[in-house]
């Protein structure tokens, strides 16, 4: 934690929840609040909850919302000779001005390497994942001959469900040529990812993107080689810790999930959600304060806002 705050003022810094004055209620997701301010223009509040489990916690992580928005922004620069994406600007730790988009319906994660529900698919004697066939005699955390494209519906309530790439053309859910340049660009991106990544001493082990079109143009949108999107292995050891088959040491929202896990809590009915002890929120806004400096090879300063609605009112009248 920055010196320059103490652990209280830290703690009692979360946003939750934002309500700007002026301006029209947002869209409320899992971490993000939606505000259009515009025909053509969103504003993203980038709050400071958390998930897991397909459930908010009720505790949020301090200056999260700044690690992930910031990160967001350093991935999109990175890549923007790749695609269009829809950032603007950020104009404030915790917002982006971004283009209003017409989302397309599907998730589209890469893969490198045999980990998280790859493993869990092919442990259960699974080889084929959405139509991509597995190689026989692998182990977890083995990298795959090559990435694999492997889709889910964006489901509007509950799970995605895993989809091949056949079906979703025989669905409809986008023509052949625009899922031919999805799937081009999401190679390349994921290819862009693991050099960043690996220019830090980091693996990007998986990742998912999503795509929009602003004025009918293929356009990357939500987030990009974050920590919510994203799942990191050190490079430094992975070899060694994989011919030992040891857990890799990874940087990811997984240790918030295996926590939930070691509290009886996997999200299933019945369960009741834990509350998040101050020390172990503390533990995870070090985890991704860790990351942003290993990713942008800078150290993270917090911005304490004390009143943020205000701010963002500020901010938004700029574009309604």
């Amino acid at each position: 934690m920055s010196h320059l705050f103490s652990v209280n003022e830290a703690l009692d810094n979360c946003i939750l929840r934002t309500e700007v004055p002026g301006v029209a209620a947002p869209y409320r997701g899992k971490v993000r609040e939606v505000y259009q301010l515009n025909d053509k223009t969103l504003g993203i509040v980038v709050t400071d909850r958390i998930s897991a489990f397909d459930y908010i916690m009720k505790q949020a992580i301090p200056f999260k919302g700044q690690i992930l928005n910031q990160l967001a922004e350093f991935s999109f620069r990175k890549v923007d000779d790749i695609i269009p994406h829809h950032l603007i600007d950020v104009p404030h730790p915790n917002v982006t001005i971004g283009k209003k988009c017409e989302p397309i319906p599907i998730e589209v994660v890469m893969r490198g390497y045999l980990t998280g529900h790859a493993f869990r698919t092919y442990n259960s004697g699974e080889r084929m994942l959405c139509g991509v066939k597995m190689p026989e005699g692998m182990n977890e955390h083995d990298p795959f001959p090559e990435p694999i494209l492997t889709p889910a519906t964006k489901a509007t309530e509950g799970h995605d469900e895993d989809i091949s790439e056949k079906d979703i053309l025989k669905q409809g859910i986008v023509s052949e040529e625009l899922w031919s340049k999805i799937r081009e660009k999401a190679f390349k991106l994921f290819a862009r990812g693991s050099e960043v990544a690996r220019e830090q001493g980091l693996i990007l082990v998986d990742t998912k993107y999503e795509f929009g079109l602003f004025e009918g143009e293929l356009t990357l949108i939500d987030e990009v080689h974050t920590t919510d999107s994203s799942r990191y292995f050190y490079l430094d050891g992975y070899e060694e810790r994989q011919a030992k088959g040891q857990p890799q040491k990874q940087l990811s929202k997984e240790f918030l999930r295996e926590w939930l896990m070691e509290q009886g809590f996997q999200g299933k009915e019945g369960q009741v959600l834990p509350d998040l002890p101050n020390e172990f929120r503390l533990q995870v806004f070090n985890r991704y304060a860790e990351l942003f400096q290993k990713l942008t090879g800078k150290k993270f300063i917090p911005k304490v806002e004390k009143n943020i609605d205000t701010k963002l009112a500020e901010i938004f009248h700029l574009y309604v």
